[in-house]
């Protein structure tokens, strides 16, 4: 799948390793189960070390290693499981996590506003969803109802003259 990173087309240094393969050298993405295993070797790597959740795995199983992560990918394994939505905040306001969070799986372009909104900064999409669409999807809300990680005013506080 293509990935879209800051509105544009981008390529993907981290390479996907499956519970039991051999590691690559360079970037990597990691299960969560991959990642419990073999956290010492994985973290003394010295390289960029992503983790793969499902979506019924919360960023809180990493603990304190969430600061040693550069990228987590949240999946979406329909696009009516909004559990990824709440995991990315949470990242970002709990957690303090600054590094990449990319989205995967069955997500819609309806959702990709809401989607940067709670802190979502990469995407793996479709080949129907470019990132002319994808800038298209960012400005298709003027105004938010919702305060969320992006920081962004609500109405009730642009109403507020905040």
């Amino acid at each position: 799948m293509p990935l879209i990173k800051a509105g544009t087309a981008a390529a993907d240094p981290y390479a996907a390793v499956a519970d039991e393969a051999p590691l690559p050298e360079g970037p990597t993405v990691v299960s969560l189960t991959r990642f419990r295993k073999d956290r010492d070797t994985l973290l003394a790597r010295n390289t960029p070390l992503g983790v793969r959740l499902k979506s019924d795995e919360s960023p809180e199983a990493l603990g304190e290693d969430v600061a040693r992560l550069s990228l987590i990918v949240l999946e979406f394994p329909k696009f009516r499981d909004g559990r990824a939505f709440s995991w990315a905040r949470m990242l970002r306001t709990r957690l303090r996590f600054t590094g990449e969070i990319r989205a995967t799986g069955d997500f819609l372009y309806d959702q990709l506003s809401y989607m940067t909104r709670v802190g979502f900064d990469a995407f793996e999409v479709p080949e129907t969803i470019t990132p002319e669409l994808y800038r298209r999807a960012l400005g298709e809300m003027s105004n938010v109802y919702q305060p969320s990680a992006d920081g962004r005013k609500t109405i009730r506080e642009l109403r507020a003259g905040k």
